[in-house]
């Protein structure tokens, strides 16, 4: 089973889709702040991490950074997930990321396809 790591501050969307993730098949696991995000990355490896970018405590391109310089999840892929355009665009391509998507503009499931796509 692939873990999938959630990181979205909104809980709305986090039961969302964890609830679309696992009957996918999928194991899920969240972080709604930047730091129990980094918590998690040391404690677990992850398959994939699907990364909102405006977050409490440490915002998603910190986290990002952290990850990548060490750590079990310094290779994992990484979706990017906002509803900000302008600042997925910002630092999209400096940051080894598979995809970003625009919130507004995917529906869950949609989502999932960008994400088996990737996997």
């Amino acid at each position: 089973m692939k873990k999938i790591l959630l990181v979205e501050d909104d809980r709305f969307l986090i039961d969302i889709y964890t609830t679309k993730l696992e009957s996918e098949g999928y194991e899920v696991f969240s972080a709604t702040d930047g730091r129990q995000a980094l918590d998690l990355l040391d404690e677990e490896h992850f398959d994939l991490i699907l990364l909102d970018i405006i977050l409490p405590k440490i915002d998603g391109w910190e986290v990002l950074k952290k990850m990548r310089e060490s750590g079990k999840n310094k290779e994992t892929k990484v979706i990017v997930i906002s509803n900000s355009e302008e600042i997925v665009k910002k630092e999209y391509e400096d940051l080894s990321v598979e995809a970003c998507l625009i919130k507004a503009n995917y529906t869950p499931q949609e989502t999932v396809e960008e994400m088996k796509k990737v996997l």
